[in-house]
């Protein structure tokens, strides 16, 4: 099992950037594929990011693509999500998700493991 605890959110204006990280425990983390969803009130869980066991693989939801990067550092238990140019219509809860076998990463039933979220909020 793996517990994951994301951080880094807050209030920046449009055109700004953050980075999210998604702190993880356990001994085996580098086994984990972890991907980023967010979530807005009434909409469903979006898809955002997802990077393979080993950082090889990345993709992204049309929407950020160019203007957010995923990365992980197994080393220190973490991923990292860094988003620029941020838009208005990117603000909402991020959550970093988990699991050791991911096979439609885009999709939230794909993940065993959730962080409790972190709010992100962009101002025009």
């Amino acid at each position: 099992q793996v517990q994951l605890v994301e951080s880094g959110g807050g209030l920046v204006q449009a055109g700004g950037s953050l980075r999210l990280s998604c702190a993880a425990s356990g001994r085996t983390f580098s086994t984990y594929a972890v991907g980023w969803f967010r979530q807005t009130p009434g909409k469903e869980r979006e898809f955002v990011a997802y990077i393979s066991t080993s950082g090889g693989s990345t993709d992204y939801t049309t929407s950020v693509k160019g203007r957010f990067t995923i990365s992980r550092d197994n080393a220190k238990n973490t991923v990292y999500l860094q988003m620029n140019s941020l838009k208005p219509e990117d603000a909402a809860v991020y959550y970093c998700a988990a699991n050791n076998l991911v096979g439609t990463y885009y999709s939230h039933w794909s993940y065993n493991y959730w962080g409790q979220g972190t709010q992100v909020t962009v101002s025009s």
